[in-house]
Protein backbone atom coordinates (compact mmCIF):
# COMPACT_ATOMS: atom_id res chain seq x y z
CA UNK A 1 0.00 0.00 0.00
CA UNK A 2 0.95 4.01 -0.77
CA UNK A 3 2.32 5.77 2.15
CA UNK A 4 -0.96 7.01 4.41
CA UNK A 5 -0.67 10.41 3.50
CA UNK A 6 -0.38 10.38 -0.03
CA UNK A 7 -3.58 9.95 -2.44
CA UNK A 8 -4.18 10.26 -6.03
CA UNK A 9 -6.69 12.25 -8.01
CA UNK A 10 -8.84 11.18 -10.40
CA UNK A 11 -7.70 13.76 -12.89
CA UNK A 12 -4.55 11.90 -13.39
CA UNK A 13 -6.91 9.65 -14.99
CA UNK A 14 -9.54 11.84 -16.19
CA UNK A 15 -9.50 10.36 -19.85
CA UNK A 16 -11.14 7.35 -17.86
CA UNK A 17 -14.53 6.87 -16.69
CA UNK A 18 -15.40 7.28 -13.04
CA UNK A 19 -15.21 3.20 -12.32
CA UNK A 20 -11.70 2.29 -14.21
CA UNK A 21 -10.08 5.64 -12.84
CA UNK A 22 -10.99 4.39 -9.19
CA UNK A 23 -10.37 0.97 -10.38
CA UNK A 24 -6.66 2.24 -11.51
CA UNK A 25 -5.96 4.24 -8.72
CA UNK A 26 -6.71 1.58 -6.11
CA UNK A 27 -4.73 -0.97 -8.01
CA UNK A 28 -1.72 1.60 -8.07
CA UNK A 29 -1.90 1.02 -4.00
CA UNK A 30 -3.73 4.48 -3.16
CA UNK A 31 -5.68 4.46 -0.08
CA UNK A 32 -7.44 7.76 -0.75
CA UNK A 33 -8.59 10.01 -3.80
CA UNK A 34 -9.78 12.90 -4.86
CA UNK A 35 -12.47 13.66 -7.28
CA UNK A 36 -13.01 15.98 -10.35
CA UNK A 37 -15.71 17.85 -10.19
CA UNK A 38 -14.49 20.88 -12.92
CA UNK A 39 -16.10 21.82 -16.17
CA UNK A 40 -14.18 20.27 -19.17
CA UNK A 41 -11.19 19.16 -17.20
CA UNK A 42 -12.84 15.98 -15.16
CA UNK A 43 -16.39 15.76 -14.44
CA UNK A 44 -16.16 12.65 -12.52
CA UNK A 45 -18.89 14.00 -10.04
CA UNK A 46 -21.26 15.17 -12.87
CA UNK A 47 -21.60 19.01 -12.66
CA UNK A 48 -25.64 17.84 -12.50
CA UNK A 49 -26.52 15.85 -9.49
CA UNK A 50 -29.24 14.38 -9.44
CA UNK A 51 -30.35 11.49 -7.52
CA UNK A 52 -29.23 9.38 -9.88
CA UNK A 53 -25.82 10.78 -10.71
CA UNK A 54 -25.31 10.47 -7.08
CA UNK A 55 -25.84 7.34 -6.59
CA UNK A 56 -23.61 6.39 -9.67
CA UNK A 57 -20.57 8.02 -8.15
CA UNK A 58 -21.35 6.83 -4.20
CA UNK A 59 -21.62 3.40 -5.67
CA UNK A 60 -18.46 3.62 -7.46
CA UNK A 61 -16.80 4.95 -4.18
CA UNK A 62 -18.04 1.81 -2.15
CA UNK A 63 -16.94 -0.39 -4.87
CA UNK A 64 -13.53 0.83 -5.29
CA UNK A 65 -12.62 0.64 -1.11
CA UNK A 66 -10.57 4.29 -1.61
CA UNK A 67 -11.17 6.70 1.25
CA UNK A 68 -11.84 10.98 -0.53
CA UNK A 69 -10.10 13.18 0.84
CA UNK A 70 -11.58 15.82 -1.27
CA UNK A 71 -14.09 16.80 -4.23
CA UNK A 72 -12.45 19.47 -6.12
CA UNK A 73 -15.12 21.23 -7.76
CA UNK A 74 -16.24 24.66 -9.25
CA UNK A 75 -20.07 26.44 -9.02
CA UNK A 76 -19.07 29.55 -10.80
CA UNK A 77 -17.50 32.65 -11.27
CA UNK A 78 -17.16 33.82 -7.50
CA UNK A 79 -15.21 37.44 -7.93
CA UNK A 80 -17.82 38.14 -10.24
CA UNK A 81 -21.15 40.14 -9.69
CA UNK A 82 -24.33 38.03 -9.90
CA UNK A 83 -28.13 38.25 -9.96
CA UNK A 84 -29.71 36.48 -6.96
CA UNK A 85 -30.67 33.74 -9.38
CA UNK A 86 -27.11 32.95 -10.42
CA UNK A 87 -26.11 33.09 -6.61
CA UNK A 88 -29.38 30.79 -5.75
CA UNK A 89 -28.39 28.50 -8.37
CA UNK A 90 -24.49 28.26 -7.14
CA UNK A 91 -25.73 27.84 -3.47
CA UNK A 92 -28.14 24.88 -4.40
CA UNK A 93 -24.74 22.96 -6.70
CA UNK A 94 -22.53 23.26 -3.08
CA UNK A 95 -25.53 21.94 -1.88
CA UNK A 96 -25.60 18.89 -4.04
CA UNK A 97 -21.94 18.65 -3.85
CA UNK A 98 -22.26 19.11 -0.09
CA UNK A 99 -24.04 16.62 0.39
CA UNK A 100 -22.62 13.87 -1.51
CA UNK A 101 -18.95 14.65 -0.14
CA UNK A 102 -20.87 13.33 3.31
CA UNK A 103 -21.67 10.75 1.49
CA UNK A 104 -18.84 9.24 0.88
CA UNK A 105 -17.07 10.59 3.61
CA UNK A 106 -15.02 13.40 2.08
CA UNK A 107 -13.05 15.67 4.21
CA UNK A 108 -13.53 18.83 1.83
CA UNK A 109 -15.34 20.64 -1.05
CA UNK A 110 -12.72 22.38 -2.78
CA UNK A 111 -13.58 25.67 -4.78
CA UNK A 112 -11.06 27.75 -6.88
CA UNK A 113 -10.20 31.25 -6.10
CA UNK A 114 -12.30 32.99 -9.01
CA UNK A 115 -12.78 33.17 -12.58
CA UNK A 116 -10.46 31.37 -15.29
CA UNK A 117 -8.74 35.00 -16.16
CA UNK A 118 -6.29 37.16 -14.75
CA UNK A 119 -8.46 40.57 -15.33
CA UNK A 120 -11.33 41.75 -12.53
CA UNK A 121 -14.24 41.94 -13.43
CA UNK A 122 -14.41 45.05 -11.34
CA UNK A 123 -11.60 45.89 -9.41
CA UNK A 124 -8.31 43.63 -8.23
CA UNK A 125 -9.47 44.89 -4.26
CA UNK A 126 -13.45 44.47 -5.25
CA UNK A 127 -12.89 40.87 -6.87
CA UNK A 128 -10.78 39.77 -3.90
CA UNK A 129 -13.58 41.02 -1.70
CA UNK A 130 -16.43 39.01 -3.46
CA UNK A 131 -14.61 35.38 -3.63
CA UNK A 132 -13.65 36.03 0.00
CA UNK A 133 -16.96 36.69 0.86
CA UNK A 134 -18.77 33.88 -1.50
CA UNK A 135 -16.03 31.75 0.42
CA UNK A 136 -17.05 32.14 3.60
CA UNK A 137 -20.18 31.48 2.90
CA UNK A 138 -19.85 28.50 1.48
CA UNK A 139 -18.00 27.44 4.17
CA UNK A 140 -20.99 28.12 6.12
CA UNK A 141 -22.98 25.62 4.34
CA UNK A 142 -20.65 23.14 3.47
CA UNK A 143 -20.07 23.02 7.83
CA UNK A 144 -24.18 22.08 7.94
CA UNK A 145 -23.20 18.83 6.33
CA UNK A 146 -19.51 17.76 8.60
CA UNK A 147 -17.84 19.32 5.65
CA UNK A 148 -14.77 21.23 5.26
CA UNK A 149 -14.35 24.44 2.63
CA UNK A 150 -10.93 24.95 0.86
CA UNK A 151 -9.72 26.69 -2.03
CA UNK A 152 -6.65 26.55 -4.61
CA UNK A 153 -5.71 30.17 -3.55
CA UNK A 154 -3.17 30.46 -6.21
CA UNK A 155 -3.89 29.38 -10.15
CA UNK A 156 -1.77 30.52 -12.82
CA UNK A 157 -4.84 30.76 -14.97
CA UNK A 158 -7.66 32.39 -12.72
CA UNK A 159 -7.97 35.42 -11.21
CA UNK A 160 -5.60 34.88 -7.91
CA UNK A 161 -2.77 34.02 -10.57
CA UNK A 162 0.12 34.98 -8.21
CA UNK A 163 1.51 35.04 -5.07
CA UNK A 164 0.74 38.11 -4.19
CA UNK A 165 -2.76 37.99 -5.03
CA UNK A 166 -3.28 34.57 -3.79
CA UNK A 167 -1.92 35.83 0.34
CA UNK A 168 -4.19 38.98 -0.65
CA UNK A 169 -6.97 36.48 -0.68
CA UNK A 170 -5.85 34.54 1.87
CA UNK A 171 -5.82 37.93 4.53
CA UNK A 172 -8.98 38.41 3.84
CA UNK A 173 -10.02 34.90 4.77
CA UNK A 174 -8.23 34.79 8.13
CA UNK A 175 -10.08 34.19 11.19
CA UNK A 176 -13.06 32.26 8.45
CA UNK A 177 -13.09 28.34 8.38
CA UNK A 178 -12.03 28.48 5.11
CA UNK A 179 -8.40 27.05 4.26
CA UNK A 180 -6.09 26.50 1.45
CA UNK A 181 -4.93 24.09 -1.04
CA UNK A 182 -1.09 24.28 -2.06
CA UNK A 183 -0.46 23.01 -5.21
CA UNK A 184 3.16 22.89 -6.00
CA UNK A 185 2.84 23.39 -10.14
CA UNK A 186 0.98 26.62 -9.31
CA UNK A 187 3.10 28.41 -7.82
CA UNK A 188 5.94 27.57 -9.46
CA UNK A 189 4.25 28.25 -12.93
CA UNK A 190 3.89 31.85 -11.19
CA UNK A 191 7.59 32.35 -10.97
CA UNK A 192 7.17 32.70 -6.59
CA UNK A 193 9.98 31.02 -4.28
CA UNK A 194 8.14 27.94 -3.33
CA UNK A 195 9.19 27.33 0.33
CA UNK A 196 8.63 30.90 1.00
CA UNK A 197 5.21 31.15 -0.71
CA UNK A 198 4.58 27.75 1.60
CA UNK A 199 6.08 30.06 4.82
CA UNK A 200 3.56 32.74 3.95
CA UNK A 201 0.75 30.46 4.43
CA UNK A 202 1.80 29.04 7.15
CA UNK A 203 -0.78 27.13 9.30
CA UNK A 204 -3.50 27.86 6.71
CA UNK A 205 -2.44 25.25 4.05
CA UNK A 206 -5.11 22.12 4.45
CA UNK A 207 -3.57 19.84 1.42
CA UNK A 208 -1.15 19.98 -1.12
CA UNK A 209 -1.40 19.41 -4.95
CA UNK A 210 1.32 17.73 -6.67
CA UNK A 211 2.94 17.37 -10.19
CA UNK A 212 5.97 19.21 -11.73
CA UNK A 213 6.08 22.19 -13.62
CA UNK A 214 8.77 25.13 -15.31
CA UNK A 215 8.33 28.89 -13.76
CA UNK A 216 6.69 31.98 -15.16
CA UNK A 217 7.42 35.41 -14.81
CA UNK A 218 5.48 38.73 -14.31
CA UNK A 219 5.00 41.28 -16.64
CA UNK A 220 3.01 43.87 -16.44
CA UNK A 221 -0.44 45.01 -14.93
CA UNK A 222 -2.36 44.79 -18.01
CA UNK A 223 -1.07 40.80 -18.47
CA UNK A 224 0.53 40.42 -14.64
CA UNK A 225 1.34 36.83 -15.39
CA UNK A 226 2.95 34.54 -18.57
CA UNK A 227 2.42 31.22 -16.47
CA UNK A 228 5.24 28.45 -17.21
CA UNK A 229 4.13 24.98 -17.65
CA UNK A 230 2.11 23.52 -15.61
CA UNK A 231 1.69 20.35 -17.57
CA UNK A 232 4.34 18.22 -16.32
CA UNK A 233 4.82 14.92 -15.06
CA UNK A 234 7.26 14.65 -11.67
CA UNK A 235 11.07 14.82 -12.56
CA UNK A 236 10.26 16.60 -15.48
CA UNK A 237 10.34 20.18 -14.38
CA UNK A 238 11.96 22.30 -11.74
CA UNK A 239 9.63 22.16 -8.79
CA UNK A 240 12.13 21.11 -5.59
CA UNK A 241 9.42 18.62 -3.70
CA UNK A 242 12.21 18.13 -1.33
CA UNK A 243 12.37 22.02 -0.42
CA UNK A 244 8.60 21.58 0.01
CA UNK A 245 8.17 19.05 1.98
CA UNK A 246 10.72 20.41 4.06
CA UNK A 247 8.97 23.47 4.30
CA UNK A 248 5.59 22.00 4.87
CA UNK A 249 7.74 20.37 7.90
CA UNK A 250 8.90 23.75 9.19
CA UNK A 251 5.25 24.97 9.07
CA UNK A 252 4.04 21.58 11.31
CA UNK A 253 1.38 20.41 8.10
CA UNK A 254 -0.28 17.25 8.81
CA UNK A 255 -2.86 17.49 6.20
CA UNK A 256 -2.67 14.99 3.03
CA UNK A 257 -0.89 15.64 -0.48
CA UNK A 258 -2.25 14.59 -3.92
CA UNK A 259 -1.14 13.26 -7.12
CA UNK A 260 -3.00 15.69 -9.87
CA UNK A 261 -0.78 14.45 -12.45
CA UNK A 262 -3.14 16.37 -15.22
CA UNK A 263 -0.18 16.20 -17.63
CA UNK A 264 0.48 16.65 -21.10
CA UNK A 265 3.84 15.12 -21.64
CA UNK A 266 2.39 11.02 -21.11
CA UNK A 267 0.71 8.85 -23.26
CA UNK A 268 -2.74 7.91 -21.85
CA UNK A 269 -1.12 4.50 -21.55
CA UNK A 270 1.63 5.26 -19.53
CA UNK A 271 -0.60 7.31 -17.29
CA UNK A 272 -0.13 4.49 -14.61
CA UNK A 273 3.25 3.80 -14.92
CA UNK A 274 4.24 7.38 -14.53
CA UNK A 275 1.78 8.07 -11.15
CA UNK A 276 3.68 5.16 -9.94
CA UNK A 277 6.79 6.33 -10.68
CA UNK A 278 5.45 9.33 -9.21
CA UNK A 279 4.26 8.14 -6.23
CA UNK A 280 7.99 6.06 -5.33
CA UNK A 281 9.51 9.54 -5.58
CA UNK A 282 7.25 11.60 -3.01
CA UNK A 283 6.60 8.45 -1.01
CA UNK A 284 10.76 8.75 -0.60
CA UNK A 285 10.76 12.51 0.45
CA UNK A 286 7.74 11.94 2.89
CA UNK A 287 9.62 8.86 4.80
CA UNK A 288 12.88 11.17 4.75
CA UNK A 289 10.68 14.26 6.31
CA UNK A 290 7.97 12.37 8.38
CA UNK A 291 5.59 14.89 10.27
CA UNK A 292 6.11 16.05 13.41
CA UNK A 293 3.48 15.76 16.31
Amino acid sequence: MRHPRLGCSTITFRRLDLDRALETIADLGFREVDLGSLPNVCEHVPLDLDDRARSRVLRAVRNSGLAVRSINADIGDLNRPATEAELDASRAHLHELSALAAEVGSVAVVLPNGALSHEPAETLDSDLDRVAGRLIEAAGLTATFGIELWTESLHVHRLCCTADRALALAARLDGSTVRHVVDVSHVVAAGADLAGTIDAFGPRTAHVHLRDATPGHVTDLADPLMPGNINLSIGRGVVDFDEGVIALQRNAFDGHFTLELETHDVDDADRPSAAAAAADTIESLLNRHPATT
